[in-house]
């Protein structure tokens, strides 16, 4: 006999017709699925929780943080006229600038659906209008430029040294790593620009994984990308796409191959599979890994070494949407966890707001290179004594471990999406959630990229 409770209420939107529709979270023997009807075209059901942590237990509570400046008047409500509205509970974390549509892989699984096409791409014109458009509606953030993939751009450098010029603290290239591979002349003029950090795609140490996934092998490629990044000063973050089936099984060698290159590398940051964009099929529960399944199998497959209770939720966005750790790095077999314990603590109410400056600073600080003379890949000392030691060890031995589960639209919550801070900026110079912007119905139809 099933075991089945409603734990919360929100809405949701309908596969096929994108209406907003009632949903329920349903707790089903230790699992949680989203549940919604559509009038015309009936129930859908998915899971959205399943693990060791209950979800209950996972939620913190916070005091929202409101658009103070709204860009659009939110007539139609949330989710039809985003930009951001009223409506919106957090202030931009980071700002996602797509600065091109051309790519130079073809990669089964992509959320922007790039291609090799020679597509015109955005000028620098409409770019600083973007980086103005930021600024006058979410302040000084942290900037991510992405695309398609960036470095097909000659003119990368400039865009970057722009955003700079403009006040941009931190400037991030989320890339597949070949041109940073190979064109190392190139890397030293991102670095010259005021590059601070690489997303770097690395979805495994094997390319098998790379074939499946991209394919194509890319394994020596990406070991190369650190290694020129390395060279010329700039952070690099591993970025792994889970998908069950293909790389799953490869969490602890990914964060293995992370500190073993922990000189260049500041954390790896996890992306449990969505389904939009180019997506090969409508997901069955088994094509999915949830939050607290990728928490219990980094415990596992890193045996111990990383624990469940060094994870947390976030201060930021919403608490379903990512989790973190951050650790002090001593040997390869040993991490000092320093997450901040108090992220647990469900019995008080946190700002939103500070949540945003927070991540902000984390972001900054922890991803960008490091400055240490001599870097051994060995903190010496068996304990932190003084507080000089402290600081030291945390600027130059840190290392975090991340995910963010982006939502799709069979499991798409408004509740979560009211909280996003991460805000890809429309070509018109709205700010437009993340998940939202790249969100595809179950026709492929997108609601406002390419809009």
């Amino acid at each position: 006999m099933k075991n089945v409770k409603v734990i919360f209420r929100t809405e949701s939107l309908c596969p096929h017709c994108l209406k907003k529709v009632k949903a329920e979270k349903i707790l089903e023997n230790n699992k949680v699925y989203m549940e919604k009807y559509c009038p015309e075209h009936g129930q859908f059901k998915t899971i959205i929780w399943s693990g060791s942590t209950p979800m209950e237990k996972w939620v913190r509570n916070k005091e929202r943080a409101y658009i103070k400046n709204p860009a659009v008047s939110g007539e139609k409500g949330c989710p039809f006229d985003c930009g951001l509205c009223s409506e919106h509970r957090q202030h931009t974390c980071t700002a996602l600038i797509e600065v091109t549509n051309r790519c130079n892989l073809n990669c089964k699984f992509c959320f922007a659906d790039s291609s090799c096409n020679q597509d015109e791409d955005v000028s620098i014109e409409k770019i600083r209008f973007l980086y103005e458009r930021v600024l006058k509606y979410s302040g000084n953030c942290n900037i991510q430029l992405s695309g398609g993939e960036p470095t097909v751009r000659n003119d990368l450098p400039q865009i970057i040294r722009l955003g700079r010029e403009l006040g941009f603290n931190f400037i991030q290239v989320n890339t597949n790593g070949i041109r940073i591979a190979q064109d190392e002349g190139y890397v030293r003029e991102l670095k010259e620009a005021g590059l601070a950090s690489i997303f770097l795609q690395f979805d495994g140490t094997n390319d098998l994984i790379y074939k499946k996934l991209r394919g194509r092998e890319l394994l020596e490629i990406k070991i190369k990308a650190l290694e020129n990044c390395n060279k010329h000063g700039i952070g690099a973050v591993l970025v792994p796409t889970l998908v069950p089936g293909i790389n799953v099984d490869n969490i602890g060698e990914i964060i293995d191959f992370a500190l073993e290159n922990i000189a260049v590398v500041r954390g790896v940051h996890f992306q449990p599979v969505s389904y939009f964009g180019r997506i090969p099929n409508i997901p069955r529960d088994e094509d999915r890994i949830t939050l607290p399944e990728l928490i219990d199998k980094i415990e596992e497959q890193t045996k111990g070494k990383i624990k469940i209770s060094s994870m947390k939720p976030p201060g930021c966005e919403n608490a379903l949407c990512s989790f973190h750790g951050n650790y002090i790095y001593k040997n390869k077999n040993e991490l000092l966890s320093i997450t901040n314990k108090s992220n647990n603590c469900c019995s008080k109410t946190e700002k939103a707001e500070e949540g945003a400056k927070k991540a902000k600073e984390f972001v900054t600080r922890n991803w960008s290179s490091r400055k240490i003379e001599g870097f051994n890949g060995k903190l010496d000392s068996k304990k932190v004594m003084s507080w000089d030691d402290i600081l030291y060890s945390v600027k130059n031995y840190s290392f975090s471990i991340s995910a963010m589960a982006f939502q799709d639209i069979w499991n798409i919550d408004l509740e979560r999406v009211k909280d996003c801070c991460i805000h890809v900026v429309s070509l018109d110079g709205r700010l437009i959630p993340f998940c939202l912007y790249n969100i595809t119905d179950a026709q492929g139809n997108y609601i406002y990229r390419g809009m």
